[in-house]
């Protein structure tokens, strides 16, 4: 047997095929033998049995033989799984690895596609707003603040007082409301 034909897909599957038939023909015959031993160990009373000792004696010794038809059976079966294993695992992995980097490719450009179509629109809103004329005097700069906490000759009257004092703010006590005292 050349063992660089198993790593082919026609080697495996002859190689998988053969075996698999010959675990199916051993497994008939194992229990087609297993009845013939059954029946004839039934039939066959030994010195000294009691009661159902016939059958209970034919039945242990075919019991393996049944043992053995199942395991050829299985075996059977893992030279179908095999093949059907390398084929997934070893002959359609590039194309599926093709596939898979393909659908990841058409995600990353899906999600940059949408990110620039997010910041056109933000350009867009942005544009517009500049280009909107305001309802205010050209040149004129936006109050940040309204006009209430602003007096120009005096800096300490730019905040609003928090407990009602008239005198400039010496510590941050100051800025909050005082609760009773008692």
């Amino acid at each position: 047997m050349d063992i660089n034909a198993l790593f082919t897909d026609e080697g495996l599957r002859a190689f998988t095929a053969t075996v698999r038939d010959q675990h199916v023909r051993d497994a008939q015959q194992y229990g087609q033998i297993a009845d013939i031993v059954r029946r004839r160990l039934e039939q066959t009373p030994i010195e000294g049995d009691r009661w159902m000792a016939k059958k209970l004696r034919a039945w242990k010794v075919s019991r393996q033989l049944r043992a053995m038809q199942k395991a050829s059976g299985e075996a059977a079966s893992k030279a179908e799984a095999l093949y059907a294993t390398y084929v997934n695992e070893v002959l359609e992995l590039p194309q599926r690895r093709a596939v898979a980097e393909a659908k990841k490719l058409e995600r990353k450009n899906d999600r940059q596609a949408a990110v620039g179509a997010a910041v056109a629109s933000s350009l867009n809103k942005t544009v517009t707003a500049l280009n909107t004329p305001q309802e205010q005097a050209p040149g004129a700069v936006p109050q940040a603040r309204p006009a209430e906490f602003v007096t120009p000759d005096n800096p300490w009257n730019q905040w609003p007082m928090a407990a009602g004092g008239e005198r400039p703010t010496s510590t941050i006590n100051d800025y909050f409301a005082k609760g009773e005292q008692g």
